[in-house]
């Protein structure tokens, strides 16, 4: 084979990609058909979240491109079916066969306003080059002329019943003629409605079935899928929900990353603090394991929409974003971190609401005016809510209590690596692409933070020495912690993660 013969087996074996309809008809054909998106997800093979993505703006690739645009002209085909369909089939071609034979039917025109196209587009069921368009769409008008292999060749209709257009039937669905407004949204009756602790439970049980009941190997397999069924897990909880979570506003530059493998300029204030001297006497120090640091990080405030500039010292509590702020100088160093964790760098520093808030408390007289306020220069905010991932919370937590109580750690771990994986993969992630707002992310970890933080003011106030804090739940304290925490593995106790004893030069 010579190169110019690599060229054109290349150029006959290379396809276009299928067109699609703008982003608002994608939604707009659905909902005209009552379809869930939880339906239309199950029979492409893709998670519900997906689906939403795709009405937001984003594109698949690949073949499930090609179901997704055969779905839409599907569906475009049977809200509006060709104006110059008759009720009966026409009399068949001359050439054609008697009814029965294997001769295909006549083709059917094209429809009224339909004009053939100047030039071949690709078919939007296809790919292939086609002359004609339906509804403004490049389409093929017989089934016979899609080269999009199917499981089932369609085979020539009866000739006592209209030919459909499309090359597979579609699932039954209400008479268009209704009008869709006078349905209940599709998403009300999602499947998975009213059972979503179902969705873990059977995620577990299929891995352990699928690997013999080999606990090791079905952990590894629900460990490699916790992101898409932490997905599919979110959008279960959200039926019903207002608020589309998979919309992608634009986000302002702070929140992008300098370099591939650099950072925004959003500050999380994550402690590392040691305590440079215990006091007199202090020998026996506890390391505590905070238990959930994520999951109870999930109840915070987070933008919902867009998020609008803003300059000025003013904060509004129903808002919640990102703000430009100088902070206020830390005179607590020796007993208790510095709430912004340990920036070594001066001047005004960008940092999220979680953060900014405790700020704020700490200066009020129920904390001792621990500091000053901080002065906000400027701020990224949307209005907020504590309640988008509270059913999500909710269900991972009751999901995670019950593992415990029946010592199932399968299902422990699974649920743990949804919760932390879907946190650390909501930014700029290549694990997750069906939801990307770094905004949330830099909020949630904050919190965790500040979660840890206000732990150790309550030891602090108990009059127990705190001796270190780090990362996001782990918290050392000298004396009896059991005064001020509950030990157990739920959320709200603690671990003993090690005892250890303070060397001479430090007590």
């Amino acid at each position: 084979m010579t190169d110019f013969d690599a060229i054109d087996a290349l150029l006959a074996g290379a396809r276009q990609q299928p067109g699609l309809p703008p982003a608002g008809q994608r939604r707009a054909l659905r909902q005209a058909l009552n379809l869930s998106r939880t339906q239309v997800a199950q029979a492409l093979g893709v998670s519900p979240s997906t689906v939403g993505g795709w009405e937001q703006g984003r594109d698949p690739s690949g073949e499930i491109r090609e179901k997704y645009a055969y779905f839409l002209a599907a569906a475009q085909e049977r809200l509006h079916p060709q104006a110059d369909t008759p009720p009966h089939p026409a009399p068949p071609h001359p050439a054609a066969g008697p009814p029965g034979s294997t001769t295909p039917a006549a083709r059917p025109a094209a429809p009224a306003g339909d004009e053939p196209l100047p030039a071949p587009q690709p078919c939007v069921l296809c790919g292939a080059p086609a002359t004609d368009q339906v509804e403004g769409y490049p389409q093929h008008l017989h089934p016979a002329d899609c080269t999009r292999p199917t499981p089932n060749p369609p085979t020539a209709p009866h000739p006592e019943t209209p030919a459909p257009a499309p090359a597979r039937p579609s699932p039954p669905v209400p008479a268009p003629s209704a009008p869709a407004r006078s349905q209940p949204p599709a998403r009300h009756r999602s499947p998975h409605h009213g059972r979503t602790p179902g969705l873990i439970a059977r995620a577990v049980h299929e891995a352990l079935d699928a690997h013999g009941g080999d606990l090791k190997a079905a952990a590894a397999e629900l460990q490699r899928r916790a992101i898409p069924d932490a997905m599919a897990l979110l959008d279960a909880c959200r039926t019903g929900a207002r608020y589309d979570i998979v919309g992608h506003p634009p986000l302002p530059d702070i929140l992008r990353k300098k370099s591939a493998h650099g950072a925004d300029e959003v500050w999380e204030a994550r402690p590392h603090w040691a305590r440079h001297e215990a006091p007199p006497g202090t020998a026996d120090v506890t390391a505590l394991d905070i238990n959930g640091a994520y999951l109870s990080a999930l109840k915070t405030h987070l933008p919902l929409g867009a998020l609008e500039y803003s300059t000025g010292n003013v904060h509004s509590r129903r808002r919640s974003g990102i703000h430009l702020i100088t902070p206020p100088e830390w005179d607590h160093h020796l007993y208790l971190p510095n709430p912004l964790g340990n920036r070594e760098e001066p001047g005004p520093v960008w940092v999220t609401e979680p953060t900014l808030r405790l700020l704020q408390r700490l200066a009020t007289p129920q904390y001792g005016h621990l500091c000053d306020p901080p002065v906000i220069h400027e701020s990224f905010t949307s209005g907020s809510t504590e309640q988008l991932f509270e059913k999500f919370r909710q269900t991972l937590r009751d999901a995670r209590e019950k593992a415990i109580s029946e010592e199932d750690e399968v299902t422990l771990e699974y649920v743990k690596s949804m919760y932390s994986k879907f946190v650390s993969t909501m930014g700029e992630s290549n694990y997750n692409r069906e939801l990307y707002r770094p905004d949330w992310m830099h909020i949630i970890r904050s919190q965790a933070f500040v979660n840890l933080w206000l732990k150790a003011h309550k030891a602090h106030t108990a009059g127990l020495p705190v001796m270190r804090v780090m990362g996001t739940d782990e918290l050392h304290i000298a004396g009896d912690w059991r005064q001020v925490f509950t030990e157990g593995r739920d959320v709200s106790q603690v671990k003993v993660k090690d005892v250890y004893t303070l060397p001479a030069g430090r007590r």
